[in-house]
């Protein structure tokens, strides 16, 4: 149980740091953006953050997927990568269908997996809407400054 736990952690501050990455490098390319964001015409470049930051919370969620995936497949707890593949995405989405299910003795790893989802996609919501507001202010304060 302890050592499930500690590789479990392991691989959720592995997949948190890779998110952690990725937000800092979208952070950095909207900063240095910033007055070509904010000047008109707004609602295009809007858009265009829009669909980086979703690209972007996309590629996270998958390369924490993928993350999850190869450590179960390597240490043999699925029997194919497919099907490593698909309990975790089904886990990782707190979906939980339930057909696929993590052998006895690795049950404390697939609810860490889970939880790992969950924080993931609570930190994505936030990162999306926070780049979301803090373009639209600069429109907004550059429209009427």
């Amino acid at each position: 149980m302890l050592g499930q736990i500690a590789f479990g952690s392991v691989l959720m501050v592995i997949s948190v740091l890779m998110a952690a990455l990725a937000i800092w490098a979208l952070e950095t390319a909207f900063s240095r953006n910033a007055r070509w964001l904010a000047r008109a015409p707004h609602r295009p470049k809007l858009a265009l953050v829009i669909v980086a930051t979703s690209l972007a919370v996309l590629a996270m969620v998958t390369a924490s997927v993928w993350l999850w995936a190869v450590a179960f497949h390597q240490m043999g707890v699925f029997a194919t990568f497919e099907e490593a593949m698909y309990f975790t995405l089904v886990t990782f989405t707190t979906l939980g269908y339930g057909d696929v299910l993590m052998p006895q003795d690795w049950r404390i790893l697939g609810g860490l997996a889970a939880a790992n989802g969950l924080l993931h996609f609570g930190l994505m919501t936030a990162f999306m809407v926070e780049a979301l507001r803090h373009v639209r202010v600069r429109q907004i304060e550059f429209t009427e400054g």
